[in-house]
């Protein structure tokens, strides 16, 4: 797409797959030390003693790591982004260690033009996060807000 991408430009169906995001050891711990200090995020032997059987990362932080792709993903499309409302069925399905690579795959399910605020339409995006496998390690369905192209266009009301 040339030019900034408004809230117009998204359409329901639509799929992608993007990014590259390289899981540290440094960055977990570091994430998991200040965020979620739980001994499995910070120690290969407390973690040893659980069903991760590994030092892994904390959910919060593949969260965190999957929001950094998808805001890349929105700055190289220019996508005209104004925050977002909210996070539904939110899911950890399987542990990220450090060495994994991850990847996103984003589909739009729904959106709609606000009655209430011209100029702001709501999407809802399903995001599922891959590690190099092809594994899905974490999913959820995100509600942003974009900006229109044109506020004073009428609402369609299909």
């Amino acid at each position: 797409m040339g030019g900034r991408v408004f809230f117009e430009d998204l359409e329901a169906g639509a799929k992608e797959r993007f990014g590259r995001y390289e899981v540290t050891r440094d960055e977990v711990v570091e994430f998991a030390g200040k965020y979620d200090p739980h001994p499995f995020h910070l120690s290969d032997e407390e973690a040893a003693k659980t069903h991760f059987g590994r030092i892994s990362a904390s959910g919060w932080h593949t969260c965190s790591m999957m929001m950094a792709m998808f805001v890349e993903h929105l700055q190289e499309r220019q996508e005209a982004s104004i925050g977002g409302v909210g996070i539904d069925e939110l899911r950890w399905l399987k542990p990220v260690h450090p060495g994994d690579v991850l990847s996103l795959e984003t589909e739009i399910v729904a959106k709609r033009r606000s009655r209430s605020k011209p100029g702001i339409g709501s999407v809802w995006t399903r995001m599922v996060t891959y590690n190099q496998n092809g594994e899905a390690v974490l999913s959820m369905t995100a509600i942003g807000l974009f900006a229109l192209r044109d506020p004073d266009a009428p609402v369609d009301e299909a």
